[in-house]
Order: structure tokens, then C-alpha cells, then sequence
């Protein structure tokens, strides 16, 4: 609606400026349906900031027949000359507020989805779970709380499934200042978040086209959400995959139980600090390997017998796998190390957090490592006891910083050893595998990177990795695809 609203208010400016007949009945035709338009588009849609300029352009039919009766008392008044300059003045105007009419709601966008590919439609349903075994140990939590999170499930449907479309996020107001606050994006770049909508049909029946699914795992990045890569999980749905997103309570942007409590992002526990030590970090990594450990629990719960009889018998928990963007990619790592019951997993360029090591001769487990090939001048400082503090200061860094990245490089060491996989995209940076750069072009373009494309990479490599590692499929990219390439570097160990 808002293509068809900037359209018709676009060429009848154009009509407006360029036409010379201006007949009143058109021009009131187009003041209604330009009207009715607007009215519309707001009602199914929601009224927009972006769209001002269109909706201001309604009023233009008004403004021409204001200025055709203006135009015929002075009809003989002025010169050629004058009445030429004032005619291009209009032409210049009208195309300059043409333009914005045309950008405004193209650079701050409702984005959408890519169309998912696979032969399923999707469902989801969300969960609230408490770990009574955990004491919560945020210092938002109240005293004696015990450790409760909230997991989003999607899952194949019916291409033809009907329903209401999930939101992409649950509160608009709530997450629009959550968003604003993580990310320091000025707020009328997030006013459109609210309106986002998933191809998820919210509690639809799950597609009876195969007995059992096989299970994944997605955990978020620091200060992320369960939602934050519907790229990836639609796609992966789409092609006959359950997907568990987990919110990992106090570390994400923001929960929303459903009593109606918000649980923030806990700025005291979680420092986010650089200097912060590696010992310190990897504890704080062991909450959300035990948050994993417990949603695994809780399907296999669902897997033998789901109280709405959805998932009875129909997930495959012999065939799980991971996968995690950043904070939750390290977590991911910690789970392939030290819990049998995930098969395979992908680490969407996460820093090796946590206080298992990867062995020299691997992980045991199949396992991709993705990774955004930025150079970091932090890598290149080898010998820090030989470098000064002033020197370090010079480069805005740390002594600290940088001890502790040089451990955290040889934590990578082993990542492709025992015949893993370690896919480096060019053109990339850290949020460049999550949904973050759909929300506005702009943000593109500042960062030099090419969102969708991204998305559409990561997608194929996951879906082979997925498909072969936990459906027995051959594969179609990985084996072929090792060695140097335009778009990616892929390491074979």
C-alpha cells in the first residue's frame, strides 16, 4: 500500500507541474482517490513518518484548483519572462519534493524477509520455561527468582497454513527503546520496528509431510534477541527444520514474560567491558551453556509429550544441531564440546568464550566457524610486553586488550582440525550475520556492506552444512567450495 499511496501522489505531482490541462473534475478526482489511499494505506498498514511528505502530497489536487482560479484572474498579468522563471522554479521544486516523497520511505523502510525458498510454510509458538534448579543471579532479578527464559519455536506448516503473521518483535515500544539503547542508532531510524512482520503463522498446525524433524538450536549474540536472525530460521524452517531460538534473560536486549515483566539487559553484571578479563567472560558464558542444557531438556520433555500434542513424536532429538551468532556462536562451541546430545554446529563469528578448549586434534563434531574477514590491527601485535603504554594508548587500546587477545587467537588454532570447515566472508562485518542491517539502508551503506547477499551466503552454506551433517544429504558447496573466492575464504582442516 505505501508503493501504491507514493505512486499515484508521485505522478500526480508530476501531472500537476508538467500537464497543461488541469480540468477541476480530475483534479477532484485525484484529490479523492489520493485520499482514500491514504486512508487506507493507514489503516492496513500504519501511518509512518517516512510517508509524510506522500500523505502531504494529497492536499496538491487541493492546491492546484486554489491556483488555477488564482491563474485565470491574473491571467493576463505578468510577463512572458517572469512567468517562465516562476514555471521552472516549480519544475525544480516539484522534482526535489518528488525525491524525498520517493527516498524517504525507501532509506527508513518496513523491512521484510526474503520469500523462504522451501517447500514448507511456517508455524510458531513461544514458550516460557523456569529453571528451578538455577538461582537467577542478575542483579535486576528479584531475591530468591529463579532462572527463567523465553523460547521462540518455529516449525514447518503448510505452504497454504492460515493465520495471523508474528510480529518480529513482540512489543513495539518496549523493543523500539531496547534497540535504541544497544545500539545507539538515533530513534527514528527504529520508529518502523514494530510493523516488521515474519512469514511465521502464529500457532499453525505443523506439516505432516515427515514423521520427525530434525532439531536446531539458535542462541543470540550478546545483547541480542531470540528473533535477531530470521534470515536464517525462516530459510532453515522452510526446508524442514524445527528451530528453538533461546533469550538468554538479562544478556539479550530485552525479555517480555508472559505475566507482562520486562527483564532488561543487566548493564551491571554484564560489563561489556574490553578490559574485562577472559576468566570473567568465560563464567559468564557458562549461564548460557546451562541455558542451552536446559532448553534440551525441556524439548526432549515436549519431543515424548507436548501438552498440545504439537510436538509429540515429531522432533527428532537424534538429529540436533546449533547454531549461534557471536556470544551464543562461542556458546555453541561449548555445547558441541561438552554435551553428547548435539550432533553438528555452526559458530556465526563468536569469539571462543568459555572454559572448555577446543583439543588440537578438533572438535570431535562436524562444525563451521563463520567469520567476518575484517583485518584487526590488534592481531598484528605479537610481542605486547615489547610495545609502551603510550603506543598502545595511540592505537586506543589496552595492554590488557591486547593479552587478552593474543589468547584468544590461539584459542582459534584448532578450529578446522579434524576436517572442520572455516568460512571467512569479505565485505563483512560482526552484525553483518544477524537481521541487524535490514533496518535501514543507511546503515549499509556507512558500514560498506551488502546485507541480503550476506544473508543469502550464510544461508546456502548452513542449509548444506545442516542438510548433510543431520539429514545424510550429500553435500553441494562446502567440499567444492574450499580455497580463496571473490565473495569468502573457506578453510578446510
Amino acid at each position: 500500500m505505501e508503493v501504491v499511496l507514493v505512486t499515484f501522489n508521485v505522478v500526480m505531482l508530476l501531472w500537476l507541474v508538467v500537464g497543461q490541462q488541469k480540468p477541476r473534475q480530475l483534479l477532484w478526482g485525484g484529490l479523492a482517490v489520493s485520499a482514500i489511499l491514504l486512508v487506507v494505506q493507514g489503516w492496513v498498514e500504519g501511518w509512518r513518518w517516512p510517508l509524510i511528505p506522500a500523505y502531504a502530497l494529497t492536499l496538491a489536487s487541493l492546491l492546484a484548483l486554489v491556483l488555477n482560479h488564482r491563474r485565470r484572474t491574473r491571467a493576463r498579468q505578468g510577463s512572458i519572462q517572469r512567468r517562465g522563471v516562476r514555471r521552472i522554479a516549480v519544475w525544480l521544486s516539484a522534482f526535489l519534493y518528488g525525491t524525498v516523497t520517493v527516498a524517504a520511505p525507501l532509506l527508513f523502510p518496513v523491512f521484510t524477509f526474503d520469500e523462504p525458498a522451501g517447500p514448507y510454510g511456517i508455524g510458531t509458538v513461544a514458550y516460557h520455561w523456569i529453571d528451578n534448579t538455577r538461582d537467577e543471579t542478575s542483579t535486576l532479578a528479584a531475591p530468591g527468582a529463579k532462572r527463567e527464559l523465553k523460547v521462540n519455536v518455529w516449525y514447518p506448516a503448510s505452504k497454504d497454513a492460515k493465520g495471523t503473521r508474528a510480529p518480529y518483535v513482540p512489543d513495539s515500544k518496549v523493543y523500539t527503546e531496547a534497540f535504541q539503547q544497544a545500539s545507539d542508532l538515533p530513534q527514528l531510524f527504529l520508529t518502523s520496528l514494530g510493523q516488521v512482520r515474519t512469514h511465521a503463522i502464529e500457532h499453525a498446525a505443523l506439516s505432516d509431510a515427515e514423521a520427525p524433524y530434525p532439531v536446531i538450536i539458535f542462541s543470540h549474540g550478546f545483547r541480542g534477541f531470540e528473533n535477531q536472525n530470521m534470515f536464517q530460521v525462516e530459510q532453515l524452517v522452510s526446508q524442514g527444520y524445527i528451530v528453538a531460538g533461546i533469550n538468554h534473560t538479562y544478556s539479550s536486549m530485552v525479555s517480555i514474560f508472559p505475566d507482562g515483566r520486562v527483564a532488561l539487559f543487566d548493564s551491571v553484571k554484564n560489563t561489556e567491558s574490553e578490559i574485562e578479563s577472559l576468566e570473567q567472560t568465560d563464567k559468564t558464558n557458562e549461564v548460557w551453556v546451562n541455558d542451552v542444557r536446559f532448553v534440551l531438556d525441556q524439548l526432549e520433555q515436549l519431543a515424548a509429550a507436548d501438552p498440545d500434542g504439537r510436538f509429540t513424536g515429531r522432533m527428532d532429538m537424534e538429529r540436533l544441531g546449533m547454531l549461534g551468532h557471536s556470544f551464543g556462536g562461542a556458546t555453541t562451541v561449548q555445547i558441541l564440546l561438552s554435551d553428547p546430545r548435539v550432533r553438528a554446529g555452526i559458530n556465526m563469528d563468536g569469539v571462543l568464550y568459555g572454559e572448555r578448549r577446543i583439543p588440537a586434534a578438533g572438535i570431535s563434531k562436524p562444525f563451521l566457524m563463520i567469520s567476518a574477514n575484517e583485518k584487526d590491527e590488534e592481531n598484528e601485535l605479537t610481542n605486547p610486553s615489547a610495545i609502551s603504554d603510550d603506543q598502545f594508548s595511540a592505537l586506543g587500546m589496552t595492554r590488557n586488550e591486547v593479552e587478552n587477545n593474543k589468547e584468544i587467537n590461539a584459542r582459534f588454532a584448532p578450529v578446522t582440525a579434524g576436517g572442520n570447515y572455516w568460512l571467512k566472508l569479505n565485505g563483512t562485518d560482526h552484525m553483518s550475520f544477524s537481521d541487524n542491517f535490514l533496518i535501514s539502508p543507511i546503515m549499509e551503506w556507512t558500514q560498506g556492506v551488502n546485507a541480503r547477499g550476506t544473508h543469502r551466503l550464510v544461508n546456502d552454506f548452513t542449509l548444506d552444512f545442516f542438510n548433510h551433517y543431520l539429514k545424510g544429504r550429500p553435500l553441494q558447496i562446502l567440499n567444492n567450495a574450499v580455497g580463496t573466492h571473490n565473495d569468502y575464504i573457506l578453510e578446510k582442516g
